[in-house]
């Protein structure tokens, strides 16, 4: 044989020697790697199979039909023994899995225990409805609050001490100064406000939300809390339909039968003003009497403060543009978390923020 035809990588000994390389290496891949390897060694652009195949258009016009069926068929051969030993190794990578990833059906499973909505959530939610229940509306408002809303429109004045630094959150100024005229919200009252300013009368509406004021966290007091708060505003409201609004609430959420207690307070958006006091729900005010078992959640005093309360200062609706001569209203507001807290007997504040599921789940899960 000449040495032309050693180097013709078309001749039949070339081209057999190049199936059986390749032969062998694809009998030798263990992995789907190395299977991978061995078909771009022998089947690709670069593989001897295919530099012969390009070289069949160089040949004569008598040798071209003869070493293209011998090149055809050694690439043919070689592409099946791929797709075989492709299909044994992924038989065999499927066999390993089974092998190394069977679940045992008989063990315990893992519990994946469910999150719960937070319970100031779920209070706020039920307050609502039972405001919604009687013809409320819900209203919500900025957090970041301008100081006429807060303070201004709610008869408050200048020099009043909440509207110093020790207790209320002020935006600071361009000069670092608090005279923004911009605070975080020290009450949800800002939203009446709004509310008067936009809506048509006669209104009713509650207000939940996030309220802010700067006291020390300890087990009664943070520095952020939730309210809600009511107003009506309509022809001839009373005091006694104050009274007859917050009964109906106590009962909603404590359950019939409470009595309630009015005494007199003072609030600035207010006149007259008072707290409102209900029955203790769990010793129905037995604790206080002589004899009476201890009861922790009034502490034997048999009530329980839960709101403050007043009708609208006439100041307050001037102020919203409304005329106190033809129109009355009432306003109560009280803290969510302290709700909380009497309604379940939690003792400490910092438990509703510190964001342990374990105490949201205490409570059950509402949709």
């Amino acid at each position: 044989m000449s040495a032309q035809a050693e180097q013709d990588p078309t001749a039949p000994d070339e081209v057999a020697r190049a199936l059986a390389d390749a032969l062998a290496d694809i009998a030798a891949a263990g992995t789907l790697g190395e299977l991978k390897a061995a078909r771009v060694a022998h089947d690709g652009d670069r593989a001897p199979l295919a530099l012969a195949s390009a070289h069949i258009g160089a040949l004569p016009g008598a040798e071209r039909a003869e070493a293209g069926r011998r090149v055809g068929a050694a690439r043919a051969r070689l592409r099946e023994a791929l797709r075989a030993r492709q299909a044994e190794l992924e038989a065999e990578r499927d066999r390993q899995v089974l092998l190394t990833e069977t679940a045992d059906v008989t063990l315990p499973g893992g519990r994946v225990l469910p999150g719960a909505r937070h319970p100031v959530t779920m209070l706020a939610d039920r307050l609502s409805d039972v405001f919604v229940a009687m013809g409320y509306e819900v209203a919500e408002g900025p957090e970041v609050e301008a100081e006429w809303y807060n303070f201004d429109a709610l008869n408050i004045p200048p020099d009043h001490p909440a509207r110093e630094m020790q207790d209320t959150l002020f935006i600071a100024g361009k000069n670092g100064t608090s005279a923004s005229g911009i605070v975080l919200r020290t009450h949800t009252s800002p939203v009446q406000i709004r509310s008067m300013l936009t809506r048509p009368l006669p209104l009713y509406v509650v207000s939940p939300g996030k309220c802010f004021r700067n006291e020390a966290l300890d087990a009664t007091h943070s520095p952020v809390f939730h309210q809600i708060e009511g107003l009506a505003v309509d022809e001839g409201l009373t005091m006694a339909d104050l009274r007859g609004a917050i009964q109906a609430f106590v009962e909603a959420m404590f359950g019939e039968g409470l009595r309630t207690r009015f005494r007199p307070d003072y609030f600035p958006f207010t006149e007259p003003s008072g707290d409102v006091a209900m029955e203790c729900h769990v010793c129905r005010g037995a604790s206080a009497e002589p004899g009476g078992d201890p009861c922790r959640v009034c502490k034997s005093q048999g009530w329980i403060e839960i709101a403050g309360c007043g009708m609208v200062n006439p100041r307050v609706l001037v102020a919203c543009g409304i005329d106190p001569d033809r129109y009355t209203g009432f306003a109560f507001g009280l803290g969510i978390e302290r709700g909380l807290m009497i309604a379940h007997g939690v003792t400490d504040i910092r438990d509703t923020m510190e964001g342990d599921v374990r105490f949201s789940r205490a409570f059950g899960t509402e949709i």
